[in-house]
């Protein structure tokens, strides 16, 4: 049944770079897009209308966290996430399976349960089986759903990776059948496998089967190095249906989207831009900065002087140096917005060069920056 709310139109294309746009009932996204995690159904540290400011067009939030705090019942009340966090425009939900990874001492897999958590909070038992998933994801109202995989650790072992397929494309059949036809919303499938083609080829097929409105690669900046990264999107990419969104999850630094781009990759979420604000490190068009170092504590210059979101080309790199020193949370507030509008910004330029036929070029030129 077509999805008469969701839809993707690829527009350009520059080498295997792909300028593309993704209509949902609540508006258009842009790609190659970069949506900024809101985890706990907030942008760390940045206001909502800020992130609006920068061009951001769809961020993502996650099922495991806001099952836990504050509770499904309470964002009902609000008919959503939307109406609770005050965003209107795209939300994209992970389902949870990337928890079953990261929070791997608290839980355990049951294939037909689902993954058995301990929760990090109060230690109390939840299940989020993968019916569980989806159904707190449409209580979330959500626009785009992620089915729930199980997301492995990097490793070697072929037979734990195949394993996880198994669990993966079972969990995935169970959300798809939960989702059902759903006119309003969309759902991603998942690619598992590591770093072996043939069984991202095996993961990606059985997911086709099954049929889904767009395809992510899961399973990826999860600690191997960005050259294997690179190998497998190359190997693996082109197999992706050519008129779906690809959605790389969970990253990542400016070079590991201007890379992925370039093997045709549509989408991308990371918490970075955030967490290199609170930790005072700083995107721009030279590279990254850290503005903790003594070298910035007489610098009168801004990061980005073209900036001025809430006027923070105002500030300078001395006075951010300063309140670093001072353990000030402005620090960590001001170049978080920055961090997310140079994101938008390089996404932007990206698109451009797309359209233009010259992405090459934008690529040979700042891939070695970051």
């Amino acid at each position: 049944m077509k999805n008469l709310n969701f839809s993707f139109e690829l527009l350009a294309h520059s080498g295997k770079s792909r300028l593309g746009k993704i209509s949902t009932k609540r508006g258009l996204i842009n790609t190659p897009a970069f949506m900024p995690v809101g985890t706990l159904a907030t942008i760390k540290g940045v206001f909502v209308d800020d992130v609006k400011l920068t061009g951001t067009e769809i961020i993502l939030g996650n099922t495991y966290h806001l099952m836990i705090r504050p509770g499904t019942e309470i964002i009902e009340k609000f008919n959503g996430i939307h109406n609770f966090m005050n965003w209107q425009k795209p939300i994209l939900t992970d389902s949870g399976g990337y928890q079953i990874m990261s929070l791997s001492k608290f839980r355990k897999i049951d294939k037909d349960l689902g993954a058995v958590f301990k929760s990090h909070i109060d230690g109390k038992k939840i299940i989020l089986s993968p019916e569980k998933s989806i159904k707190i994801q449409k209580s979330l109202n959500s626009d785009i759903l992620m089915v729930l995989d199980e997301c492995p650790s990097l490793t070697k072992d072929k037979n734990k990776l195949s394993e996880a397929i198994e669990i993966s494309t079972d969990w995935a059949k169970r959300c798809k059948i939960e989702f059902g036809n759903n006119n309003e919303k969309a759902l991603f499938g998942i690619i598992q496998g590591g770093l072996y083609k043939d069984l991202r080829i095996e993961s990606l097929e059985k997911l086709k089967e099954i049929g889904f409105d767009g395809y992510a690669m899961g399973g990826l900046a999860v600690g191997e190095k960005q050259d294997d990264m690179f190998k497998i999107l190359s190997e693996t990419v082109n197999y992706m249906p050519k008129n779906k969104p690809r959605y790389l999850m969970g990253v990542g630094t400016p070079s590991d989207m201007l890379g992925a781009v370039s093997y045709g990759i549509d989408m991308f979420d990371c918490v970075l831009p955030t967490r290199s604000g609170r930790t005072g490190l700083a995107y721009t068009w030279e590279g990254k900065i850290n503005l903790r170092n003594s070298e910035f504590k007489n610098d009168k210059s801004p990061i980005d002087e073209k900036s001025n979101i809430r006027n923070i080309n105002l500030y300078s790199k001395s006075y951010i140096n300063h309140l670093i020193r001072s353990d000030e949370m402005l620090a960590s507030m001001i170049i978080s917005l920055h961090n997310i509008n140079f994101y938008q910004q390089f996404m932007l330029e990206i698109r451009k060069s797309i359209k233009n036929g010259s992405f090459n070029d934008f690529y040979q030129k700042y891939i070695n920056k970051f």
